[in-house]
């Protein structure tokens, strides 16, 4: 159920806040709530959100926690909470493919889509570029597509949070013996169809010190909208 009256911003710009609107929406089935605060389950993404930047909704996501787990929110900087630790913050840019754009010209690879069946494959791959994040129930998210070699998963990338009319490219990664050869953009530019012939609008999030994928993002025709804080946040005791 939406909560309303608290956070605004669902209407106005659902990218904003996007794991708070992807949750109370299109991922709601998967929402773990309480009051202010949900997240997605620990095998699905270490993600949260609150609906406002206050004590008290940082400590109903406290009450969503397992001991020990991490979990990362995007906001300002949380509030003190007994039994929460702020471990860092990150910047990461949100870019978004305009829809006026003309689609990425990429070289005509074979991509075949992939479902939870190839779930262990997906983590594996994931976990050379960016480990952690990607976990055995994150295929449940979205569509993905990936490149296979000799029975190996190659390449992949596919969506993530959903926030209507956004879209969120995710995953996207190649492994390191296989990189330079177009698959990346080819998957991509698979996506950005995908949403076009949905009516969506296509984003992504990039960490903003990875210079190298902001200008393929750039080349492909993604503008960068706004840089956000993500906060890793932990719960640090037992009761």
């Amino acid at each position: 159920m939406l909560v309303t009256g608290i956070y605004l911003i669902l209407s106005i710009d659902p990218f904003a806040n996007p794991v708070w609107n992807a949750l109370q929406t299109t991922h709601q089935g998967l929402a773990l709530t309480a009051g202010r605060a949900c997240k997605y389950p620990q095998d699905v993404a270490p993600f949260a959100a609150v609906a406002e930047n206050t004590p008290e909704a940082f400590r109903e996501l406290h009450s969503l926690l397992l001991p020990g787990e991490t979990t990362h929110v995007v906001n300002e900087k949380p509030p003190e909470v007994a039994g929460l630790l702020s471990e860092g913050t990150f910047a990461c840019l949100q870019m978004a493919f305009p829809l006026a754009s003309a689609l990425p010209e990429t070289k005509p690879l074979e991509i075949a889509p992939l479902t939870c069946a190839d779930a262990a494959a997906m983590v594996d791959l994931t976990s050379i570029a960016f480990p952690g994040f990607f976990r055995s129930r994150t295929c449940l998210m979205g569509s993905y597509y990936g490149v296979w070699e000799n029975g190996k998963l190659i390449a992949m990338g596919g969506e993530r949070m959903i926030m209507n009319p956004w879209r969120e490219i995710s995953g996207v990664c190649t492994h390191p013996e296989h990189r330079g050869k177009g698959y990346a953009p080819r998957i991509m530019t698979q996506l950005l169809q995908d949403h076009r012939d949905a009516g969506r609008t296509s984003c992504l999030h990039v960490v903003s010190t990875n210079r190298t994928a902001i200008e393929l993002y750039r080349r492909m025709g993604f503008s960068v909208l706004r840089e956000i804080q993500l906060h890793r946040v932990s719960r640090i005791d037992s009761d």
